[in-house]
């Protein structure tokens, strides 16, 4: 049975999203990931494709769906968005790790260069570029917009509760931890500050 309202997991790759997939699929979502990703022209057509997605399953994790949160906002009002992030200096050591110099369209298309590898800080500047943009963009909408840091040890309570569902008595489906919980909660707030300030001082 699908549920009404979607989830769409906003954080970039290598954030924990496969985690979060596999999260929301043991509390009975139905989880879409990646696609599109082998599409030759992913600017013009990956909007139509990750829409046609939407209407078979319930939550969504992976790209092209952190990169589509307007969009995705406009388009299913009423869903909700996890946005899972970690430490960028952790980010971007797993990120050329996993990526490397291998060229990827979808890369391309979100970095503007294929690959991670001599690029550091290309990806660097684009990851911080989506955090803010994000927290921006949801700030004062607590219901609809959750920040998970997945070195935390402490996910299941604040995912479950902004759901609305139990909390598991399994171990959350992921091996790394650090941190505690209160420490997304700060790292949010800080950030916001940081962001108001600087759209306050463009303003003058």
């Amino acid at each position: 049975i699908l549920h009404t309202n979607k989830i769409f997991c906003i954080g970039f790759q290598k954030t924990g999203t496969s985690s979060m997939g596999r999260a929301l699929d043991h509390l009975g979502f139905r989880v879409c990931g990646a696609v599109g990703l082998k599409d030759p022209d992913i600017p013009t057509n990956i909007k139509r494709i990750a829409f046609d997605q939407v209407p078979n399953y319930d939550a969504f994790q992976d790209n092209p769906w952190p990169i589509l949160f307007r969009e995705l906002d406009a388009q299913f009002p009423g869903s909700k968005f996890i946005m899972t992030r970690r430490d960028s200096a952790s980010w971007i050591r797993s990120v050329v790790r996993h990526f490397g110099s291998t060229p990827h369209p979808m890369q391309q298309w979100i970095y503007g260069v294929p690959y991670p590898k001599g690029n550091e800080q290309i990806f660097l500047d684009r990851y911080r570029r989506h955090e803010d943009e994000v927290l921006a963009y949801f700030a004062n909408r607590p219901d609809d917009f959750l920040v998970i840091d997945i070195e935390s040890d402490n996910i299941w309570a604040p995912l479950t509760q902004f759901l609305s569902l139990k909390t598991p008595t399994v171990p959350f489906p992921h091996a790394n931890k650090g941190g505690g919980g209160w420490k997304t909660v700060r790292w949010a707030k800080r950030r916001m500050r940081r962001i108001a300030s600087r759209f306050t001082d463009l303003r003058e």
